[in-house]
């Protein structure tokens, strides 16, 4: 068994090439070999968002506080609250973040898959962001 007491892992700035404004990490699990669980806390200030990237096994998002925005390569742009549960496939380009007026945390599941669990690729435009189908 091991414990990871709170506060011992400090909070991360992650690096502005996978994301739109101002975003927080909470690393929250790191699961060693075998095993190949990562999962982070994730806070979006109003506006904040990641860039498009894809997952080799999936992600998971349990939206844990505020209410945001979720949208895979070529479909809607969806709401998405406190409670809510968002699925992506594995491989699916996708983005999500804060709405334009609330902060939005969740906490993010993923696995890695030969020691990497995301691959990122462009930033989400200010037009797509705002974009409502």
């Amino acid at each position: 068994m091991k414990i990871e007491r709170c506060g011992s892992r400090p909070s991360v700035t992650p690096p502005a090439s996978y994301f739109t404004g101002s975003v927080r990490q909470d690393p929250l699990v790191e699961a060693p070999a075998p095993a190949r669980v990562r999962a982070v806390g994730v806070t979006f200030e109003p506006g904040a968002r990641t860039a498009w990237h894809t997952h080799p096994l999936g992600q998971t998002l349990v939206v844990t506080s505020g209410s945001g925005l979720a949208q895979k390569r070529s479909g809607p742009v969806e709401a998405i609250r406190a409670g809510d549960v968002v699925w992506f496939a594995p491989g699916e380009e996708h983005w999500h973040g804060a709405s334009p007026t609330t902060a939005m945390t969740h906490i993010a599941i993923q696995e890695a898959l030969d020691g990497k669990s995301v691959d990122w690729l462009e930033h989400v435009s200010d037009e797509d962001y705002a974009r409502r189908d």
